[in-house]
Protein backbone atom coordinates (compact mmCIF):
# COMPACT_ATOMS: atom_id res chain seq x y z
CA UNK A 1 0.00 0.00 0.00
CA UNK A 2 1.63 3.07 -0.96
CA UNK A 3 1.77 6.03 1.83
CA UNK A 4 -0.89 8.46 0.36
CA UNK A 5 -3.53 6.03 1.21
CA UNK A 6 -2.01 5.31 4.56
CA UNK A 7 -1.92 9.07 5.03
CA UNK A 8 -5.26 9.75 4.24
CA UNK A 9 -8.77 8.88 5.50
CA UNK A 10 -11.36 7.74 3.25
CA UNK A 11 -14.49 9.83 2.58
CA UNK A 12 -16.28 7.72 4.73
CA UNK A 13 -13.96 7.86 7.67
CA UNK A 14 -13.91 11.56 7.18
CA UNK A 15 -17.67 12.10 7.27
CA UNK A 16 -18.66 9.60 9.95
CA UNK A 17 -21.26 11.56 11.95
CA UNK A 18 -23.19 10.69 8.91
CA UNK A 19 -22.45 7.25 8.73
CA UNK A 20 -22.62 6.68 12.57
CA UNK A 21 -25.79 8.29 12.60
CA UNK A 22 -25.94 9.39 16.50
CA UNK A 23 -24.40 12.51 16.86
CA UNK A 24 -27.35 14.69 16.29
CA UNK A 25 -25.90 18.02 16.51
CA UNK A 26 -22.27 19.70 17.23
CA UNK A 27 -21.88 20.84 20.40
CA UNK A 28 -19.25 22.61 21.39
CA UNK A 29 -16.67 20.64 23.93
CA UNK A 30 -14.40 22.68 26.36
CA UNK A 31 -12.00 20.90 26.78
CA UNK A 32 -11.90 18.96 23.07
CA UNK A 33 -11.33 15.56 24.35
CA UNK A 34 -14.47 14.26 22.87
CA UNK A 35 -12.57 14.71 19.15
CA UNK A 36 -9.53 13.11 20.38
CA UNK A 37 -11.36 9.85 21.43
CA UNK A 38 -13.28 10.14 17.72
CA UNK A 39 -9.72 10.35 16.48
CA UNK A 40 -8.81 7.30 18.85
CA UNK A 41 -11.08 5.27 17.97
CA UNK A 42 -10.86 6.17 13.69
CA UNK A 43 -7.08 5.70 13.85
CA UNK A 44 -7.55 2.45 15.63
CA UNK A 45 -10.18 1.28 13.37
CA UNK A 46 -8.26 2.12 9.58
CA UNK A 47 -5.21 0.65 11.29
CA UNK A 48 -6.32 -2.52 11.96
CA UNK A 49 -8.50 -2.81 9.27
CA UNK A 50 -5.29 -2.28 7.02
CA UNK A 51 -3.33 -4.67 9.13
CA UNK A 52 -6.38 -7.35 8.30
CA UNK A 53 -6.47 -6.24 4.26
CA UNK A 54 -2.30 -6.82 4.51
CA UNK A 55 -3.19 -10.38 5.81
CA UNK A 56 -5.89 -11.16 3.22
CA UNK A 57 -3.88 -10.17 0.60
CA UNK A 58 -1.44 -12.09 1.54
CA UNK A 59 -3.55 -15.20 1.42
CA UNK A 60 -5.12 -14.28 -1.69
CA UNK A 61 -1.49 -14.84 -3.32
CA UNK A 62 -0.86 -18.23 -1.59
CA UNK A 63 -4.25 -19.73 -2.58
CA UNK A 64 -3.66 -18.38 -6.97
CA UNK A 65 -0.67 -20.39 -5.66
CA UNK A 66 -1.67 -23.39 -3.97
CA UNK A 67 -4.59 -23.45 -7.24
CA UNK A 68 -1.49 -22.94 -9.53
CA UNK A 69 0.60 -25.77 -7.81
CA UNK A 70 -2.58 -28.21 -7.93
CA UNK A 71 -3.67 -27.02 -11.63
CA UNK A 72 0.24 -28.64 -12.58
CA UNK A 73 -0.23 -32.22 -11.19
CA UNK A 74 3.72 -31.80 -10.37
CA UNK A 75 4.05 -33.76 -7.64
CA UNK A 76 6.72 -31.55 -5.90
CA UNK A 77 4.36 -28.42 -6.51
CA UNK A 78 1.93 -30.60 -4.91
CA UNK A 79 4.08 -30.98 -1.75
CA UNK A 80 4.79 -28.10 -1.60
CA UNK A 81 0.98 -27.09 -1.45
CA UNK A 82 0.94 -28.71 2.48
CA UNK A 83 3.11 -25.30 3.46
CA UNK A 84 1.27 -23.09 1.49
CA UNK A 85 -1.97 -24.21 3.10
CA UNK A 86 -0.45 -23.92 6.63
CA UNK A 87 0.54 -20.50 6.22
CA UNK A 88 -2.94 -19.69 4.73
CA UNK A 89 -4.43 -21.32 8.21
CA UNK A 90 -1.91 -19.18 10.41
CA UNK A 91 -2.73 -16.27 8.09
CA UNK A 92 -6.61 -16.87 8.82
CA UNK A 93 -5.55 -17.12 12.65
CA UNK A 94 -3.88 -14.08 12.63
CA UNK A 95 -6.94 -11.97 10.74
CA UNK A 96 -8.96 -13.47 13.67
CA UNK A 97 -7.14 -12.40 16.19
CA UNK A 98 -6.75 -9.11 14.35
CA UNK A 99 -10.92 -8.63 14.87
CA UNK A 100 -10.78 -10.09 18.36
CA UNK A 101 -8.61 -7.20 19.42
CA UNK A 102 -10.31 -4.95 17.09
CA UNK A 103 -13.29 -5.53 18.73
CA UNK A 104 -12.41 -5.50 22.15
CA UNK A 105 -10.37 -2.20 21.63
CA UNK A 106 -13.31 -0.42 19.86
CA UNK A 107 -15.75 -1.42 22.95
CA UNK A 108 -13.18 -0.18 25.44
CA UNK A 109 -13.17 2.88 23.96
CA UNK A 110 -17.20 3.12 23.37
CA UNK A 111 -17.40 2.19 27.23
CA UNK A 112 -14.97 5.08 27.81
CA UNK A 113 -16.78 7.82 25.99
CA UNK A 114 -19.85 7.03 27.48
CA UNK A 115 -19.40 7.15 30.58
CA UNK A 116 -17.36 10.76 30.00
CA UNK A 117 -19.82 13.33 31.05
CA UNK A 118 -18.85 15.47 27.74
CA UNK A 119 -19.74 12.51 25.37
CA UNK A 120 -23.21 12.48 27.13
CA UNK A 121 -23.54 15.79 25.97
CA UNK A 122 -22.20 15.12 22.46
CA UNK A 123 -23.66 11.60 21.93
CA UNK A 124 -27.26 10.88 22.26
CA UNK A 125 -30.34 9.38 20.41
CA UNK A 126 -32.26 11.69 17.64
Amino acid sequence: MDETAIATKPDWLNNRAKVAGERTEDVEDDDGGDDECDDEAWDMLSRSFRQAQTVLDENRALIEEVNSNQESKIPDNMAKNVGLITRIHGNISEVRSIYSDLSVNFTNIVCNRRESPQSRRRWRRG
